[in-house]
């Protein structure tokens, strides 16, 4: 179907698209937040308690923070020693679709959804702009693999490893976790009847490896909010940290109460899902559809050559979380590995069937694809941020040059299927990772600024805000929270920098403030990007300042 040679180079390529991503600027919000989140617990000695800036933090639990403090204290504070711990969970993710793959059909689909897994623009974006979604998708699918192992072998291994997997991933973002683990492993036993396998003594002893496993989450929450019912948290005292876990949480999320909400769309993560699965969009909804028409006609009746666990846990995730009032795109990131091997599993049924009529009509797809990303690579090379290095135009001949090269080569149509889809992945995000990232958070004010800071040598630690808004780009690049004050409160200061907008900088003037030096560096909310921003003759309209003044 394709050849070792091939797929360990076009695997090559890939990792070499995660590693230049590894480099690039943090992102506002979540990557900075969550690094400068993780840099406290460094900076403070201080594991167990969880703070989003001078806020106690109840939203989701420790591990995605514990293992980037891990990280820290091994390289240093760097945002590629942050984005570590995401870039190895997906590499397990990847492994793990290889052996769901290759358990439910054989090894040529295992490696097929490893490949599928790592090109997936979602999945490539988020080693990059990491969450904790990177580290839930690596352990939720470990324990699908090894749970589902189990459930055919009855290795004690399998189910201790399962349960330790699911015990990280619970303490990564909580109930979503088991959801994600268990509505899977539900369609499998429901279609295969296998349910002795959890009669046995086996199951107490992982559920005793799942308890121990979250008891440190469980203790820290236990140390910051039980301890102390006094604190207040969005509004209420008396949280229970435990309850909140077990409990409050996934209703908070459904309901919006709480975090807030942004979508009342029930579709939205299907509209979503269009580019999120990208290169292989076409293909993933072909395989849903076929493979669901099949298991339909044979009126769900046991067929020891079909499996559920993907087509059903991909339907039972889709329909909750489709109903949550707060959404947000990598929700879906749990849901691509079990895609992955849907989609790697009917690529296989289309080679090992010979269905060469369908595989050139999905040929014609991916060709399509293609060229959408041709054209968007070009827009954003020459029209959006122009190249201005000869090496860059070097580069993006070369790879033209090889991905033409595939597109016209004679060969088996299934290899040249593979091939195009995953070439349309390495194109996009070299040119995002390499090109398009850098030159757009050049707009990202807090790191744009912290640049500045470190090359005047300001002293971090005289860096003031008047806003209540969050810096966490400025407070990671300076390895140093900036202050929050008030206008009067500055008049009893003496020497000192003072980070604000025009509006913040008008209060200061309204305030009899004055200042003797004034920088200034662009600023756009990069990751809500906007058809006027990507228009260079627009882009000053939706631009605005951030300025450090010195107040002597």
């Amino acid at each position: 179907m394709i050849t070792n040679l091939r797929y360990w180079f076009l695997i090559t390529l890939v990792i070499m698209i995660y590693v230049a991503g590894m480099f690039v600027t943090l992102f506002e919000n979540d990557s900075a937040q969550f690094s400068v989140m993780a840099m406290r617990m460094v900076q403070e000695n201080d594991f167990f308690s969880l703070f989003k800036g001078p806020e106690e933090y109840l939203d989701k639990p420790h591990m995605h923070y514990w293992l980037a403090a891990l990280s820290y204290k091994v390289f240093g504070i760097h945002d590629w020693a942050y984005r570590i711990p995401g870039i190895l969970s997906t590499l397990l993710a990847a492994y793990s679709c290889y052996g769901l793959g290759s358990l439910l059909y054989n090894k040529h689909v295992g490696k097929l959804a490893a490949l599928v897994f790592m090109t997936a623009q979602t999945i490539v974006l988020g080693a990059i702009d990491v969450r904790t979604d990177a580290v839930l998708t690596g352990f939720s699918i470990l324990a699908i693999w090894q749970l589902t192992k189990y459930i055919e072998k009855g290795s004690l291994k399998r189910i201790i490893i399962g349960a330790f997997a699911a015990g990280i991933a619970f303490s990564t973002k909580g109930q979503i976790a088991l959801l994600v683990i268990g509505l899977p492993i539900l369609c499998h036993l429901l279609y295969s009847g296998k349910w002795k396998a959890f009669l046995s003594w086996k199951v107490v002893v992982a559920l005793l490896v799942f308890a121990i496993t979250i008891t440190p989450m469980l203790y820290a929450y236990y140390l910051q909010f039980d301890l102390h019912p006094e604190k207040v948290i969005r509004g209420t005292d008396n949280r229970s940290g435990i309850f909140f876990i077990f409990w409050e949480q996934s209703f908070e999320r459904l309901s919006g109460e709480g975090i807030g909400k942004n979508s009342s769309d029930f579709f939205f993560f299907f509209h979503t899902f269009l580019w999120v699965f990208l290169p292989w969009t076409i293909l993933g909804i072909t395989a849903y559809y076929v493979k669901a028409k099949q298991l339909i006609k044979l009126k769900f009746k046991y067929n020891n050559k079909i499996e559920v666990l993907t087509l059903g846990g991909i339907t039972l995730i889709f329909a909750v979380i489709s109903f949550a009032q707060f959404k947000l795109p990598h929700y879906l990131n749990i849901t691509i590995p079990l895609f992955a091997v849907l989609t790697a599993s009917y690529l296989y049924d289309l080679y090992r069937f010979d269905k060469e009529k369908a595989t050139r009509l999905l040929m014609k797809g991916q060709y399509f694809i293609l060229c959408i990303v041709f054209i968007a690579s070009a827009l954003i090379c020459f029209y959006v941020f122009k190249l201005n290095s000869a090496v860059a135009y070097i580069f993006l001949l070369v790879a033209a040059v090889i991905i033409i090269y595939y597109a016209l080569k004679r060969e088996g149509v299934y290899m040249k299927l593979i091939t195009i889809s995953v070439c349309a992945s390495l194109l996009l995000n070299a040119v995002l990772n390499l090109h398009f990232y850098p030159n757009l958070l050049n707009f990202q004010g807090g790191s744009s600024m912290a640049k500045v800071i470190k090359q005047k040598d300001i002293p971090v630690d005289r860096i003031y805000k008047v806003s209540p808004d969050y810096t966490w780009s400025l407070d990671f690049y300076n390895q140093y929270p900036v202050q929050i004050t008030t206008p009067d409160l500055l008049n009893d200061k003496k020497d000192i920098w003072v980070y604000v907008s025009d509006e913040d900088m008008s209060e200061l003037q309204n305030n009899g403030l004055e200042w003797d030096t004034q920088i200034s560096v662009d600023q756009f909310r990069i990751t809500r990007l906007q058809g006027k921003f990507l228009n260079p003759n627009t882009r000053k309209k939706v631009t605005r300042k951030m300025y450090l003044l010195h107040i002597d």
